[in-house]
Parts: structure tokens; C-alpha cells; sequence
């Protein structure tokens, strides 16, 4: 089963109010911020939308819903430019019933433009979580403030934003970055309140516009040479740093870690310098001695079983890098360990 509502997008407080009117609940206003909550007998949680100056707003969805909700946008109208950010389960979009759906992935961004021929066609689904945050512009009202993004844009962009009637469909989506994925929690997080929190909110917005323009840019470079990293890639940065240390003492090459997930090389040593701030060598090399300290520590093998261990095969090259970190040999902190035993 599946319920259909049609809501006017061309306001931001107009959204919440067509929501509420569906929902039967009223609508919450807190300064430049409008919400409603979503009834039991439809599901949990809360849509919410923000409104700010020169004709940009944000929607906020955070819920779960009991069924599948079908959310189309009226025709005739001029849409706004969507920047929409999934943070949770798969959603849906076309542009009118016949056309083809387009999937929005947890992780996965999109920039979105519509026409009034046209309209946005959204479906949620049910029983599981969503977390989506929708950056919502006016061409027409922002067309004045772009001239302090015209640095940041192709002629593909320049001509999206240029679009102030909105006669042309665009359609782009991919992964967004870990500084986009911060700004995203920092502005759904905040805890300031009346007029700190409207510009704190509204510089965040701004923020993530600016940072989604340049990846825009970087995601034309292709997947081999795009330079800036994605909150999708931390998930497979993190498990090949499992992988390192649930096999030290048998780990293959940095080419052969890189495949197993599914990232290139120069991806894998991008994500460890930005997320551990070392290289992939230095990360097993710093961990390998970690884990020679600790064996020293809280167990009773040599020093040559040790080594084997943690994958390092010549215990005077173990030496030599126990000694860099730690200033003593493995042999020497072995010995103080025992006297302070005594």
C-alpha cells in the first residue's frame, strides 16, 4: 500500500503547511522554522522545513513511516532548485509518472531542477528510517546573491542557476564529501535558539551549497581522479584499517588491500591521510609496534614470536622501530617490564 499526496514546493512554509493540512496536525512555528509532527497511524518523527533570506530554505525529514509515501509536486509551477542529501534509506524521484525512477542512496547526493511541464515525483518508503536534507532554492529570489558563487561554477552550473524559470530538467547525483557530511549533522544539531540559531543555521546552508558546487566540479573528473573524499568511503577506509589488524602478520600489498575494498589505490592513502592522518605503510607500521608493546605487555612470548606476530620478520628491524617510538628496545622494555614485576 501506498498513500499519494500533492504539495506545492515553491514555498518552503507552504510544504510544511500542505503536509499538515494531509497529515490533519498542525503546524509548529518557531521563528523561521515550521514543522509537523507525523501522526501514530502514520508513522514516527518529523518533517520540518527552515526559511532564510534570498530565497533559500531547508527540509528537514526525520522519520519512519508505516507506509510507502508518494510525494508529487504541483505542475505548472516554478520549481525550486533542490539540493537533496540522503542520510539514511533509499528514496525515489522522478520527473512525471512515465519517466524513469532515479534512486537517491544512503550517502548519496543529488541536484535536481524541474520544469513546470514537469514536476518532482518523491517516494519514501516504508518501515525504514529516513534522513534526508533537502536545500531548497529560489533562482529567481537568489539570483542576486550568486554573484559570490560564480568562482565555483562550470557553465553547466552557471546556466542551472541562471534557469530563474526553471525551463530546464537536470539531474546529477553522487556521493557527498565528509566536510559536507559534518556541516549536515552540525546544522540538523543545533542547539542554539531565536536569532543565533537563524544565522548559524543559515551560514551552515551556505556552507553545504558551496561545498556540494565544488564536488559538482570534482565529480566531472571521473572516479579515478576525483580529489575530494566521500562520507561513502569512510566505511571502507575504516574496514580496511580492520583488515590491517585482524591480519598483521600476513597482510598482502597496498594494491591488493585497496581491491578488497573496492577502492583505488590513491583513494585508499587519500582516506588514511585525511581519517588517520598517516599513510597506509605508516598506519601498519605504527600499529604493528602498538600491538609489539601490548603482546610485551600482557603475555609471555619472546621477542622472535612477537616479531612473526605482527608480521615483521627480522627482530632487529623490529628493534630499530620499537626504539624510534618508544626510546628502549623491545629486549630493554622487556627488562623493565620484569623489574617493576618484582
Amino acid at each position: 500500500m501506498s498513500v499519494k499526496l500533492e504539495i506545492c514546493d515553491t514555498d518552503i512554509k507552504q510544504i510544511i503547511e500542505d503536509l499538515s493540512d494531509n497529515f490533519k496536525v498542525d503546524v509548529e512555528e518557531d521563528n523561521n522554522e515550521f514543522c509537523v509532527r507525523i501522526p501514530k497511524k502514520i508513522g514516527s518523527g518529523f518533517i520540518k522545513g527552515t526559511h532564510f533570506e534570498h530565497g533559500v530554505g531547508v527540509l528537514e525529514f526525520d522519520c519512519q513511516l508505516n507506509e510507502e509515501l508518494i510525494l508529487e509536486h504541483q505542475k505548472g509551477l516554478v520549481h525550486p532548485l533542490k539540493l537533496i542529501f540522503n542520510r539514511e534509506s533509499t528514496i525515489y524521484q522522478q520527473f512525471d509518472e512515465t519517466d524513469e525512477l532515479n534512486e537517491i542512496n544512503k550517502l548519496e547526493s543529488a541536484i535536481l531542477s524541474s520544469t513546470p511541464q514537469n514536476n518532482h515525483i518523491f517516494t519514501l518508503p516504508a518501515d525504514q528510517p529516513l534522513c534526508i536534507y533537502s536545500l531548497e532554492i529560489n533562482r529567481k529570489l537568489f539570483e542576486d546573491k550568486i554573484s559570490e558563487f560564480l568562482g565555483e561554477m562550470n557553465e553547466d552550473l552557471m546556466t542551472l542557476f541562471r534557469d530563474v524559470n526553471g525551463t530546464q530538467l537536470f539531474f546529477h547525483k553522487g556521493h557527498y564529501s565528509l566536510e559536507i557530511a559534518k556541516f549536515l549533522e552540525e546544522f540538523t544539531e543545533c542547539d542554539l535558539t531565536h536569532f543565533m540559531k537563524t544565522v548559524y543555521q543559515e551560514g551552515k546552508a551556505y556552507e553545504i551549497l558551496s561545498h556540494q558546487l565544488q564536488q559538482y566540479l570534482d565529480d566531472m573528473n571521473g572516479e579515478g581522479g576525483q580529489k575530494i573524499l566521500r562520507q561513502a568511503t569512510l566505511s571502507k577506509i575504516e574496514k580496511a584499517a580492520e583488515i590491517i589488524q585482524d591480519e598483521l602478520n600476513r597482510l598482502d600489498n597496498i594494491v591488493s588491500l585497496a581491491k578488497r575494498v573496492e577502492l583505488n589505490q590513491n583513494t585508499l592513502q587519500q582516506g588514511f591521510k585525511k581519517l588517520y592522518k598517516v599513510s597506509v605503510n605508516e598506519y601498519i607500521r605504527n600499529y604493528r609496534i602498538e600491538k609489539a608493546k601490548e603482546l610485551l605487555e600482557n603475555t609471555d612470548m619472546n621477542i622472535s614470536e612477537i616479531s612473526y606476530k605482527i608480521g615483521i620478520n627480522s627482530r632487529s628491524y623490529l628493534s630499530k622501530l620499537f626504539k624510534e617510538k618508544y626510546g628502549v628496545s623491545p629486549k630493554e622494555y622487556h627488562n623493565q617490564l620484569k623489574k617493576r614485576d618484582r
